[in-house]
């Protein structure tokens, strides 16, 4: 099988040989720990670990470059030895510590918008018709996608992650009540934006999934009241996805960390049909328990708790068993639910890959793991 037959056939339930690798990778401070304990410095992630091959459409839509056109210039405004403040390329001023760890966030100090004149300003540079400035050299992206073997993926800002980004989180729950006319335009542009990018890209490019990004979940439930959710997001959803479903895009999407339970039903009917990375923490999410109450309705990606990876060998080996039913089952691509911390160990994380590839890929068509050096 093709890369791609297998990506698509391990989460729509064809026939597969084997399952799709695919995962986060580790933190930088876990490479740091991993290169010390034989990792090639050399030898890139998904060659040394063996994943298999997935193309991004890698456009200016919002998810890790920037959707203004044109951006905003970068500004330094302050730094000393502990931080730096600036105005990034999305117009947020923000303040970044120098010594900050791999999973802490800087300081959001003034998002671009905070009023309708602001939104005015700067609603120029998210024009829809600029779609096609945003894609860059298309015949470039073409030939990057070309390879009829590898899945291809495009990545999107969502439509919680577009109005937080320029209005900030504190803001946003404010505007719900006092300037709800702000927010219905913002999201308009938001479905209009995608919608015209969509279409653009998929003019010359083939589209296998869609990554939505929201994040807009914590340790206790979402960020956003879920009958806000369903009321103001799932229509500016569903017109998104429907556009992508239209091109025979069957996978789409959504990468939401934290408790993500009060809102699945709803970005089930907005379109979304995979939750990615089923993060499990302190809450216990469990993609078994996930299959029994919505079947394979739900398709998913993650699942195995990566605080498992630090402890004993068994308990790795057991959590893969305890999943295997899963995998077999299909709607199912497992891997752990964030990048590895640098707690776990080489050992421990080759381990768990050998293991997994023996059990959930059957040993069949797999790359030899690369070799540790003293």
């Amino acid at each position: 099988m093709t890369s791609r037959e297998r990506f698509i056939d391990s989460l729509l339930g064809g026939s597969i040989d084997r399952f799709f690798r695919y995962e986060h990778g580790p933190w930088p401070t876990t490479r740091e720990r991993w290169l010390n304990e034989g990792w090639p410095a050399q030898v890139g992630f998904n060659t040394f670990f063996t994943m298999d091959p997935m193309a991004r459409i890698a456009i200016n839509s919002g998810y890790t470059d920037s959707p203004y056109h044109p951006k905003f210039q970068v500004k330094p405004l302050e730094e000393t030895a502990e931080y730096k403040v600036y105005v990034d390329c999305d117009g947020v001023t923000r303040k970044e510590f120098k010594r900050q760890s791999d999973t802490s966030m800087p300081q959001f100090i003034r998002f671009p918008v905070a009023d309708w004149k602001d939104w005015r300003n700067i609603s120029s540079r998210l024009n829809p018709a600029d779609a096609r400035a945003r894609i860059g050299d298309v015949n470039a992206l073409k030939a990057a996608c070309a390879d009829p073997a590898v899945p291809t993926m495009l990545p999107i800002c969502g439509a919680f992650g577009h109005p937080r980004n320029l209005v900030g989180d504190e803001a946003l729950a404010y505007i719900l009540y006092d300037e709800l006319g702000l927010l219905d335009e913002i999201l308009d542009n938001w479905r209009d934006l995608y919608v015209a990018l969509i279409r653009e890209v998929t003019r010359s490019i083939r589209v296998d999934a869609l990554l939505i990004w929201e994040d807009m979940c914590y340790n206790n439930g979402p960020l956003l009241a879920p009958e806000h959710f369903k009321k103001y997001l799932v229509p500016q959803i569903k017109r998104v996805t429907s556009i992508l479903l239209g091109h025979g895009c069957d996978v789409i999407w959504v990468d939401c960390d934290g408790k993500i339970d009060e809102l699945l039903p709803m970005w089930l009917e907005a379109g979304v049909n995979c939750m990615f990375p089923i993060e499990v923490g302190t809450w216990g999410a469990d993609p078994v328990k996930f299959r029994k109450q919505y079947g394979k309705e739900l398709l998913m990606m993650g699942g195995f708790g990566k605080q498992i990876l630090s402890g004993s060998r068994e308990g790795i080996e057991k959590e893969i068993l305890r999943l295997t039913p899963l995998v077999e089952e299909g709607g199912f691509i497992p891997m752990p639910d964030h990048r590895v911390p640098p707690d776990v160990p080489i050992g421990n994380y080759m381990f768990y890959l050998e293991t997994a590839r023996q059990i959930w890929g059957k040993g069949i068509n797999l790359l030899p793991l690369g070799t540790l050096v003293s």
